[in-house]
């Protein structure tokens, strides 16, 4: 496996200056977001699809510092229930899939997506519970009316651009745990799976060592963020919180750098079920810490995970 960083953790500053501090910790690929909510601080999309050159630039400047690109990331909800909202993000994906064709790039990242509870909806509506009867409607007209006509429409994009498609489960997003990952993969095919971030499992009680066994070859790419669980919270208000992250004393739940979160014996654990269904590609950091600044909390996610990452093939083989 080869340690990645998501750079949209560094977006203040400039991609030389990115290059030279993830080579100097010893990273050796790039998670790199071209629009949507991961911004394109350190891709300028439309310049590099027109422009030859700065594509040929742009691409050695990476590989002169010995790294490359694992996955391009566009985390956007491309079946809003706003028509421009969802085409903007469209276009945008659109796009990233050209991008990473000519960088030879095999993954695109980003959500599955939440429409609104109905042709006339203004906002996405993400349903949590099946009762009232109307919610359980709502969910079934989302994923059969919006969601999976739109994925299936994406499968001969992907296939001309040689690309696959790294869904990543997050609630507030049709697709937020293992069933429902399973569930669009089931209704689209093998070019659409999972990028596996198991930040957005731990706060739901999802066992990432289970969830990797049952997503198996699903899983196109992982994002390594941890999260700390609130215990005293949790037994007042339960894990659904949608206070501001900026009040972290008083969430349920909120996102640490690696090991803070949930301990190194989690983290050896999702390694080695990595190990077990055979993913040997990136594991990328995504840093999200509020009480630790970028450089520090980079720094110790790579020492850990330079620690934990399996670097040999096994020295025996055995059925998966």
């Amino acid at each position: 496996m080869k340690l990645g960083v998501f750079t949209t953790v560094m977006s203040d500053r400039s991609m030389p200056q990115v290059l030279d501090a993830l080579s100097a910790l010893g990273v050796q690929a790039l998670e790199i977001g071209t629009g949507n909510w991961p911004g394109d601080s350190h891709c300028d999309l439309d310049g590099l699809l027109c422009d030859e050159a700065a594509l040929r630039s742009y691409r050695r400047a990476i590989e002169s510092h010995g790294l490359f690109i694992s996955a391009l990331s566009q985390h956007g909800n491309p079946v809003h229930p706003d028509p421009a909202v969802a085409a903007h993000d469209h276009d945008v994906f659109v796009k990233t899939l050209r991008l990473a064709e000519l960088l030879e790039v095999p993954v695109v990242n980003g959500f599955s997506g939440c429409p609104g509870d109905g042709p006339d909806a203004r906002h996405p509506n993400w349903v949590t519970c099946a009762w009232p009867p109307e919610f359980g409607e709502i969910s079934a007209w989302q994923w059969t009316e919006r969601l999976v006509p739109y994925w299936q429409e994406q499968l001969p994009r992907l296939e001309r651009h040689g690309v696959r498609m790294g869904i990543e489960p997050h609630p507030g997003y049709c697709v937020y745990n293992t069933e429902t990952m399973l569930r669009l993969r089931a209704a689209t095919g093998p070019a659409i799976g999972a990028n596996f971030d198991p930040s957005h499992l731990f706060w739901q009680g999802i066992d990432p060592f289970a969830c990797i066994k049952a997503l198996g070859a699903a899983i196109h790419h992982v994002d390594a963020k941890d999260t700390f669980l609130d215990r005293a919270n949790i037994d007042v208000n339960g894990v659904l919180d949608t206070k501001s992250y900026a009040e972290l004393t008083k969430r349920s739940w909120y996102f640490r750098t690696l090991g803070y979160g949930q301990g190194e014996r989690v983290w050896r654990d999702i390694m080695s079920a990595l190990r077990l269904v055979g993913y040997d590609y990136v594991i990328s950091i995504e840093h999200e810490d509020a009480m630790l600044s970028v450089d520090e909390g980079l720094a110790k996610a790579v020492e850990l995970l330079s620690r934990l990452l399996p670097q040999e093939p096994p020295s025996r083989t055995w059925e998966r």
